[in-house]
């Protein structure tokens, strides 16, 4: 049987941890189909299942990584929705078609096996296909799967964004400039955070943010925000800080507003009191767990139709000392936009 290459985490204290091995490529039965991987996404999420500290389920020597993007080269007897030859990409919950996840431990990359190896087995039903004359790249495709798909969800997963309205992003990383991405194409007034004047700059330049706050020159950053909306505040908030900032958050928002919670970057000092603060401003704060296929169908199209391309901001290789290389750049900190490692 033909052999491909793996890597699985096997100490669960660091990613360095994370080793490549040799394994048989796995059969497929009629229902499913065999993907060679192209091209894998990092996510935050991927560092801190690997050093031990994910607060969810991980398996024993588990396969890392939720993004994948790929080629089906095998289709199962009963598969009807995809061929071979088709570039598809893997959802973040194989088995949530629509809806709200009804187990959020089987995402891809910590109890189920994840992506980062040269071939994979999915449900044929699962996959999502990427039309044949797409302008993405593979890398591009992977960045869909979790930061693509939370992005979808936190703008038209419950308050549908619409035309004029503003959204503030917290952060530099793949998220927040996803979002930024997406709602820029559909006519927002933007806003985003860093500590970084290098980097506010270069999403200006790249990106098109309308308007910038260096969090670090602002400390009550939300006070800019109220400044620059005339005082009325965001209509959503993309939430990655969690307890560290989400007093100012809510101050940020604008009365009957949607707060996304994406994840937990910022360390608390003081855990405000949330309700009360809710209660002021009627506001919705709704927590993201990616979302499901139904939710990366609709952004493919939209990316598709809109020609967009996905902020991948470095690649590397598949071989130890990149793969490694590429954990540590994500965990630097230094990126902006998604980091990617390109499988063939």
């Amino acid at each position: 049987m033909s052999k491909q290459i793996v890597y699985r985490n096997s100490g669960n204290k660091s990613y360095k941890d994370i080793k490549s091995r040799e394994e048989p490529i796995p059969d497929i039965d009629g229902h499913e189909v065999l993907i060679k991987i192209k091209a894998v996404t990092l996510n935050y999420r991927d560092l801190v299942i690997a050093d031990g500290s994910y607060p969810g389920p991980v398996k024993a020597n588990y396969v890392p990584c939720s993004d994948g993007a790929g080629e089906v080269i095998k289709v199962g007897s009963s598969v009807q929705n995809v061929k071979v030859g088709d570039r598809v990409v893997i959802p973040f919950y194989p088995t949530n078609f629509y809806g709200v996840s009804k187990n959020v431990g089987n995402g891809t990359g910590a109890v189920v096996d994840g992506v980062l190896q040269q071939y994979k087995t999915v449900l044929g039903e699962s996959v999502v296909k990427i039309p044949d004359d797409t302008h993405l790249s593979y890398g591009e495709a992977a960045s869909l799967v979790c930061t693509g798909v939370t992005a979808w969800n936190s703008l038209y997963g419950a308050i549908r964004f619409t035309a004029g309205q503003s959204v503030l992003l917290l952060g530099t990383g793949g998220v927040s400039i996803t979002t930024l991405v997406l709602a820029r194409a559909a006519g927002a007034v933007t806003i985003i955070t860093s500590s970084s004047d290098e980097k506010l700059k270069y999403v200006k330049e790249k990106y098109g943010v309308d308007y910038t706050i260096n969090y670090k020159t602002h400390p009550d950053w939300e006070k800019e925000v109220l400044r620059l909306t005339k005082g009325e505040g965001v209509d959503f908030v993309i939430e990655n800080g969690g307890a560290g900032t989400i007093a100012k958050s809510i101050a940020s928002i604008k009365r009957g507003g949607q707060i996304a919670i994406v994840g937990f970057l910022a360390q608390p000092t003081e855990m405000p009191n949330v309700t009360s603060l809710v209660l002021s401003k009627s506001c919705s704060i709704r927590g993201i767990s990616v979302g499901s296929k139904q939710q990366m169908e609709e952004l493919v199209q939209f990316v598709h139709v809109k020609k967009l391309h996905m902020p991948v901001e470095k690649e590397f290789d598949f071989s130890d000392d990149q793969v490694q290389a590429a954990f540590q750049y994500l965990g630097s900190g230094a990126h902006v936009g998604k980091v990617i490692i390109n499988v063939d």
